[in-house]
């Protein structure tokens, strides 16, 4: 998810057809594949949906997330799916309904309100810094940005300072953190993001669709960053991560182009 390049994005688990199957199942499978997140496609529940998505990481199930909502929305259209109006779908989840458009050839989904959002106190501010490793002065500003999973969004000056951080990831254990820096008016991405989950199978995520839409309604808000920008995720992974954010009236759209790399059946 979020690149044109096999192999070059944020890998999901997509079963199509996953009626009948039990929550257990579900979370054993994605325990199985070991992916960030694995998503499991069912019929619509509310009559304005056109499918509804159940997501789980490899120990627990998400009311929401942002590279697995494209991704489902990728697998679902490509296995037939027919919205039931022009111009967007709504998939259905834990965090309620979500659009999700056709934005040029990218898809994109409406960012869910936040449930929590707001200042960090000093003490988990501390413990970040000597997470990342970094003086305290350094973190510019820091905010919840919780709308699924609890993610701490913190904000540093530039791109090169993002692109430099060496985790230590047991000061920061239990957190959920995404850096956000700018880069120089220099063409390409506006801002180099990295995301950070202490005690996860894959600590750092390669494109983070949830922190990328938490991040731009709280810096497009506060006016931090203009009304349309594009985020660069993966960078020291070897990824190609292109997170695509846009403002459209009450709207914030976060798109990025989906690619199928395996295709096939499970025996669940």
């Amino acid at each position: 998810m979020f690149t044109a390049e096999h192999y070059r994005g944020n890998p999901l688990a997509v079963v199509v057809d996953a009626e009948g199957l039990t929550t257990d199942q579900m979370q054993q499978f994605a325990n199985w594949t070991n992916l960030s997140e694995t998503a499991f496609l069912l019929p619509p529940t509310h009559p304005e949906a056109d499918y509804r998505v159940r997501i789980f990481t490899a120990h627990e199930e998400f009311p929401f997330a942002g590279h697995p909502t494209l991704g489902s929305a990728h697998a679902w259209l490509e296995a037939g799916g027919v919205p039931k109006k022009d111009g967007a779908l709504i998939q259905e989840c834990g965090a309620g309904l979500v659009p999700v458009k056709n934005d040029g050839g990218r898809l994109a989904f409406a960012a869910p309100p936040l449930t929590r959002s707001g200042p960090v106190d000093e003490a988990d501010m501390a413990r970040i810094a000597a997470g990342l490793r970094v003086p305290r002065q350094a973190l510019l500003d820091a905010s919840w940005l919780v709308n699924g999973p609890d993610w701490i969004g913190v904000l540093f000056g530039s791109a090169e300072q993002v692109l430099d951080i060496r985790p230590d990831y047991a000061a920061m254990e239990g957190l959920k953190i995404g850096v956000i820096g700018p880069h120089a008016a220099s063409g390409g991405a506006d801002f180099e993001v990295r995301t950070f989950i202490p005690g996860d199978a894959s600590a750092e995520d390669p494109v983070t669709g949830s922190f990328n839409a938490g991040a731009a309604q709280w810096l497009i808000r506060s006016g931090r960053a203009p009304a349309s920008y594009l985020a660069a995720q993966g960078t020291v992974l070897a990824r190609a991560g292109m997170v695509h954010v846009d403002a459209v009236d009450k709207d914030i759209w976060v798109g990025g182009h989906s690619i199928t790399c395996i295709s096939g059946t499970v025996i669940l």
